[in-house]
């Protein structure tokens, strides 16, 4: 059986670590502070990808894209005027 190895950490260190910190915040807070983190990963991903994905595109198609997405119903079709 080998050891689970993060790294330098072992199995001991881990335990201690996650031992802390359920000391330092309660068991009731880790799925609040999961969460959160969570959402903070998806937000910060999204905007990274944003930026790698625009930097080739105008930047005027950009923000009508941005438009449309918000209200679909402002859009402008190929057969509208």
């Amino acid at each position: 059986m080998t050891p689970l190895l993060i790294g330098s950490l072992g199995t001991p260190e881990l335990i201690i670590i996650f031992a802390v910190i359920i000391l330092l915040f309660g068991a009731a807070k880790l799925p609040e502070l999961a969460r959160g983190s969570g959402r903070a990963l998806r937000i910060f991903k999204a905007e990274t990808k944003g930026l790698t994905d625009g930097d080739d595109e105008d930047p005027k198609v950009v923000e009508q894209r941005e438009i449309e997405a918000r209200d679909p119903s402002t859009g402008r079709h190929d057969g509208d005027a």
